[in-house]
């Protein structure tokens, strides 16, 4: 297949076969190149990385693009990702700056930016289509919404995500913007998105693309803050840091992997899960065996309450020599058989790639919330809260350990009510969001009512 430009795979979100798509090559940053970007606001270090994938927008247009993504007035610090020290080497990456209060903010709000430049180049429409588990829903719909050429069609596990996290997304009245809560997990609305995108005739013909991380756009753009990261946490060349990802659908922490491809000088790259635990499960034994619906837990931290990760499939492109065919081998084998088993790579996972893993449990949030917030004064949300308790397991002396932060605790409060015995602060802007009225379908997990429904509502 002729590699595609990174305006068409923008649009496409999935490869023109139904596949997910990889950079053909890495771009490399050279030491030098690296040193030169430590005094770039975080707008035009997003340009200086995403110029290197985003080659067919031109340099002007791309720069003005990231200006108007990160700029001061759409997130609450000026340094739009501020670190914020724990105890010793360790600090979070705050990444919740943003209009939605999560880490997903940091990528929608380009690709809100670079979805509507390239529609308008091409006078064309897009009807996006996505599942969620919280954050991703509402970073695309405020991202989006209103919008010129796009629509939004977002799926959700009815009765799954937190109830801030619902209000977030059912309140908003755009015409744009169209929610879909179906009765199951998030896996299976997951599947829906896949086996709509992937009938390729329809894709076409609704004009389908996509905002979740098998957007390749989205990988991209998340990149940038793993350069910030590092840029803020070292003072000289080749220094190393690491960092810890809570993970559910591996696309996060797989910028990780692609930052750490083009040269930045990452030790580690510490995945943290919850009780579903079965990426932890594989960096451990490299046994690949997801779960079923029926097994997939409704955990405190709800956002990595996944099974089957879709950007998994990325690093398993990696691991196996970028070999396509055995990628698609070890998937048959596993719709054959519920697993695969790469134990035989076990020993490269760290040692070529940086991955290790940990897992937390509900008490082990309640606990490391407490216990951040009792020594540093400082509130963190659930998922964090499983990527800190994770990440002291692989602090090493010298080396600064960040903690990528999900999300903040107002949205979940229930669970900061556990911890320290009271709720998490709602920022004032957000204030009664519970309270507005909510604008969502509700329906069966079944692909042809879904399908339905855009035939009804899609923008054409």
């Amino acid at each position: 297949m002729a590699p595609q430009a990174f305006s068409d795979i923008l649009l496409e979100g999935l490869a023109p076969d139904g596949g997910l798509a990889v950079p053909e090559e890495l771009p490399r940053i050279d030491a030098a190149t690296l040193e030169s970007w430590r005094s770039l606001a975080y707008a035009d270090l997003a340009f200086e990385v995403l110029s290197r994938f985003a080659s067919d927008i031109p340099a002007e247009d791309l720069r003005r693009l990231t200006r108007a993504a990160y700029q001061p007035g759409s997130f609450k610090s000026a340094d739009i990702v501020p670190l914020k020290p724990l105890d010793g080497s360790m600090a979070l990456l705050g990444l919740s700056e943003g209009p939605t209060l999560a880490f997903k903010d940091m990528a929608m709000q380009f690709l809100g930016q670079v979805f509507e430049y390239v529609l308008s180049k091409r006078g064309a429409t897009l009807n996006i289509l996505g599942a969620t588990s919280g954050d991703t829903g509402s970073a695309a719909e405020y991202a989006l919404r209103g919008k010129k050429g796009v629509a939004v069609f977002m799926l959700s596990p009815h009765g799954r995500m937190s109830a801030f996290q619902r209000a977030q997304m059912y309140s908003l009245q755009d015409e744009n913007i169209h929610n879909i809560a179906v009765y199951g997990v998030f896996d299976e609305a997951q599947d829906i998105v896949k086996a709509l995108a992937g009938d390729l005739d329809f894709k076409s013909r609704m004009r389908l693309g996509a905002v979740n991380s098998i957007n390749w756009a989205r990988i991209a753009a998340q990149v940038v803050y793993y350069f910030w990261g590092w840029l803020r946490a070292t003072s000289k060349p080749g220094q190393q840091v690491s960092f810890t990802v809570p993970s559910g659908n591996f696309g996060n922490i797989l910028s990780g992997h692609i930052a750490r491809g083009m040269g930045l000088p990452v030790r580690r790259l510490v995945l943290a899960t919850n009780e579903n635990n079965v990426l932890e499960e594989f960096f451990r034994t490299g046994i690949y065996s997801p779960r079923g619906p029926e097994h997939t837990f409704a955990t405190s931290s709800p956002s990595m309450d996944i099974s089957r990760a879709s950007n998994f499939e990325r690093f398993v492109h990696d691991l196996v020599g970028r070999d396509g065919n055995r990628v698609k081998a070890l998937w048959d084998e596993m719709v054959k058989t519920g697993r695969f088993d790469l134990s035989a790579e076990r020993s490269r996972f760290e040692s070529e790639f940086g991955f290790v893993a940990g897992k937390s449990r509900h008490e082990d949030r309640l606990d490391t919330i407490r216990a951040t917030f009792e020594s540093r004064g400082l509130l963190i949300d659930p998922h964090t809260a499983d990527g800190v308790k994770v990440a002291a397991q692989f602090v090493e002396p010298g080396i600064p350990m960040l903690v990528l932060e999900t999300a903040l605790p107002a949205k979940f409060s229930e669970t900061i009510q556990q911890a320290i015995g009271r709720p998490a602060p709602v920022p004032a802007e957000l204030a009664g969001l519970e309270a507005l009225p909510q604008r969502v379908q509700v329906m069966d997990c079944d692909a042809a009512l879904v399908r339905a429904y855009l035939e009804t509502h899609a923008k054409l």
